[in-house]
């Protein structure tokens, strides 16, 4: 019995994006400005294709990433893990504690995010992270998945994972 041919489909579609606003942190005493991005997303995954000569119906992959890039859009970003950032809620605020700053944002505008910092790099590993733990993905029996955020033209970050290797980090 011969081995499956294997196929790569890259979806880049319009509506794969985000809008937020985050700071990068880069030391105790050190961060950017808060400001916003409009975040794209693209994802290239590989699969065996079928005896009918189809992978997997890519309506599934593109519903997904949809869904996930909705729960991002439109939000606060703040990063739940950060070793320089604590996060204070009270009643309808949630206060980023930076350094001598207290920085208030309404709750409602907020989502905190289990990553260390608010980076192209953090939130393509968080994706992917979501993407892999959707049922309806993970039996899509992948062989790979490479996911990509870009915070800017000509700016992406990337993560790329196989069942095998574990997540390889890359960036573009």
């Amino acid at each position: 019995m011969s081995k499956p041919r294997l196929t790569r489909i890259e979806v880049l579609k319009d509506y794969l994006k985000f809008s937020a606003a985050h700071f990068t942190l880069f030391s105790a005493t050190a961060r950017e400005n808060l400001h916003g991005h409009d975040f794209r997303v693209r994802c290239a995954v590989t699969a065996a294709v079928g005896e009918d000569g189809l992978a997997f119906d890519y309506g599934i992959l593109k519903q997904v990433l949809r869904a996930l890039c909705d729960e991002l859009d439109e939000r606060v970003l703040l990063p739940l893990h950060s070793p320089y950032l604590v996060i204070e809620q009270e009643r309808d605020w949630v206060f980023a504690r930076f350094a001598d700053e207290r920085i208030p944002f309404l709750r409602r505008d907020v989502l905190l995010v289990p990553v260390r910092n608010v980076t192209a790099e953090e939130l393509a590993a968080l994706l992917l992270d979501r993407l892999r733990a959707r049922p309806e993905i993970a039996a899509l029996n992948l062989q790979a998945i490479e996911l990509g955020i870009s915070s800017g033209r000509g700016q992406w970050a990337s993560i790329y994972w196989e069942p095998d290797s574990g997540i390889v980090y890359t960036t573009q």
